[in-house]
């Protein structure tokens, strides 16, 4: 039988520009000890430790958890693109869950290079070449544009030529990222901007512009995870919990279709939150605030809809009338996401995770969204990985 996991501790450190971060074991250590100070215990009653990273050698995760303990444990490194951190905290769950663990740490970190992201082996397969070769099929060949924005960006422009979107409406969803990162004092980027200085920054792809996409950045963030009983025995605050929590990877239709807004994981999402509401019994119309994965603002927008949030086709609608941000029907983003934050890989999972549970506790400060019993939070990697995982406060 299952058993319910609480989230007790999380922590991360501030993100910041590849040019003024420290190293990731300084990110990664600062991250860890603010988690266990958060959750109350010490190192010591760790059982299991999943430490997720993008861009590092082997065993990366051993050497961030050397400095914190030496104590024996398993430490398993994992790496899953984008939604690296979140598969970190997949395995964390259901370690627990299943009754291997009762205390369990979950860690992503990143130390990113500046500029866009590029392979990092040129003499062997990589595992793009499918997605390479089903977006020359959509598009045509381009040697010129980066395979992240290229992929969203047309994505974007294959759902505004579908629907009749408005180049603004994207745009319109980088200006409340930075709204919203006003209050983090964890973002990178916390300024504001107008819809006009969006949309006259430099052309990248279909509807997208340079403001419109996330930063690589770098930091760092963790979690602890316990069973009700490890809870109880230590008098841990164990008020959020996991409700329900998906996995899921490409189907065959994400390239056999050349359709762009498949490729860049929508029916991935969709699924992996179908099986989330199932799960826990919880309608899309229940959640007030969700943390979604915006690399871009076209897949902020797609998120939406594949998360069932606002029905397909009225992505536009629900930008314009305010529905995603404070006051609407769902905050999304009250921490700014990735747009604000920056994006290094292997932490956004867990720093996603972070403020989701200081929303349900009501420690979000100025990002407080009232009202919020249960927080959905959507990391997706491709490659492909979309995990899905509802929080909810628990008594």
């Amino acid at each position: 039988m299952s058993r319910r996991t609480r989230v007790v501790g999380v922590g991360m450190s501030p993100f910041s520009t590849p040019r003024r971060a420290g190293t990731y074991l300084a990110m990664a250590e600062e991250a860890i000890r603010a988690a266990l100070r958060d959750a109350g215990i010490g190192y010591e009653s760790v059982q299991q430790a999943y430490v997720g990273y993008v861009y590092g050698d082997s065993t990366s995760g051993q050497n961030v958890l050397y400095q914190v303990g030496m104590t024996g444990i398993p430490v398993v490194n994992v790496s899953n693109n984008c939604a690296t951190g979140s598969s970190a905290l997949w395995l964390a769950r259901q370690a627990i869950e299943h009754g291997a663990a009762d205390c369990v740490l979950a860690v992503g970190f990143e130390q990113m290079r500046p500029g866009a992201i590029t392979a990092q082996w040129e003499d062997r397969p990589s595992p793009f070449d499918r997605f390479d070769a089903a977006a020359d099929a959509a598009l045509g060949p381009d040697g010129s544009t980066p395979m992240a924005p290229r992929y969203f960006g047309a994505a974007g422009q294959a759902y505004a030529e579908r629907h009749g979107t408005a180049p603004e409406t994207f745009a319109r969803i980088a200006v409340k990222a930075r709204a919203h990162a006003a209050g983090n004092p964890y973002a990178v980027f916390r300024d504001p901007v107008t819809l006009e200085e969006v949309l006259a920054s430099p052309h990248v792809y279909g509807p997208l512009t340079r403001l419109q996409c996330c930063p690589p950045t770098c930091g760092a963030a963790a979690a602890v995870l316990c069973s009700d009983e490890f809870a109880l025995a230590h008098g841990l605050d164990a008020r959020v919990g996991v409700a329900a929590q998906a996995m899921v990877t490409d189907r065959p239709g994400s390239f056999a279709e050349h359709d762009m807004i498949k490729l860049v994981g929508y029916d991935m999402s969709a699924e992996a939150a179908a099986q989330v509401y199932e799960a826990a019994g919880v309608d899309p119309g229940d959640i007030r605030v969700a943390e979604l994965h915006d690399c871009f603002t076209t897949n902020e927008l797609l998120s939406y809809e594949a998360l069932g949030l606002t029905p397909e086709g009225t992505a536009e609608k629900f930008v314009l009338d305010g529905g995603n941000t404070y006051g609407g029907r769902v905050v999304t983003n009250p921490s700014g996401g990735l747009l604000s934050k920056g994006h290094p890989l292997g932490a956004t999972g867990l720093a996603q995770c972070a403020e989701l549970v200081w929303q349900l506790r009501g420690q979000a400060g100025p990002r407080q969204v009232e009202g919020a019993s249960v927080a959905l939070q959507h990391n997706i990697g491709l490659g492909g990985a979309a995990v899905v995982t509802l929080y909810e406060r628990m008594s």
